[in-house]
């Protein structure tokens, strides 16, 4: 399911981001809170229709879970890295009983953060804010 905003309504002016995550909750309060930070944000359920979407509406920053259907975020990483190599990309994951290790895999695929959920939501836009603006996260720079 693709959850966006028409390209031609999205603020120039604000950094873009990206969520691509099968759990409506987290792409909820993650959209909630980038948005009351500043971010123009956008919203996709799996890794097929994120890939959709950017290509649409390139972001400046995506924010993408590893297990998915359609499109797990290891192939999804993998394709954003080959097509927009400057785009940053933050995983995250409750990866089961294999989630650090998809975390580390991530950043070896080019992922510039990780967050295992449950995450903290400030450690995320602070983060986001760190690769994004260059300011100091408040948190630790991954929570792998």
């Amino acid at each position: 399911m693709l959850i966006s905003v028409p390209a031609e309504c999205m603020d120039a002016t604000r950094k873009q981001i990206l969520i691509i995550d099968d759990d409506d909750g987290i792409r909820h309060i993650l959209r909630r809170a980038l948005e009351d930070a500043g971010y123009a944000v956008s919203e996709a359920a799996d890794g097929a229709a994120g890939l959709k979407r950017f290509r649409e509406a390139k972001a400046d920053l995506v924010i993408t879970d590893i297990i998915m259907p359609e499109r797990e975020g290891m192939e999804t990483i993998m394709t954003l890295r080959k097509e927009s190599p400057d785009t940053a990309i933050i995983a995250v994951s409750g990866g089961g009983c294999g989630g650090a290790d998809y975390l580390a895999v991530a950043v070896k695929l080019g992922a510039v953060r990780v967050f295992r959920k449950p995450f903290s939501l400030a450690g995320v836009v602070g983060a986001v804010r760190e690769v994004l603006e260059g300011e100091e996260a408040p948190e630790p720079k991954g929570t792998a």
